[in-house]
């Protein structure tokens, strides 16, 4: 089994198939992180979303302690 990356960037064609991959992420454990970022290719928009790892070392438990 390979150890989970703490830190993830999903990119891809803004279709049925992007959405399915963040889904299984946050499925996996993976928490959203950020806004998404967005641009078009002259063809397809193009979307990107940065997720992190759940748990004590992810940013939204590091912001409790402050």
């Amino acid at each position: 089994m390979t150890e989970k990356l703490r830190y993830r960037l999903l990119t891809g064609v803004d279709d049925r198939r992007f959405c399915e991959r963040i889904s299984a992420a946050l499925d996996d454990g993976y928490e959203l992180y950020g806004s998404p970022a967005a641009t078009f290719n002259g063809t397809e928009v193009i979307v990107a979303q940065a997720l992190v790892l759940a748990g004590p070392q992810s940013p939204s438990a590091r912001d409790d302690d402050e």
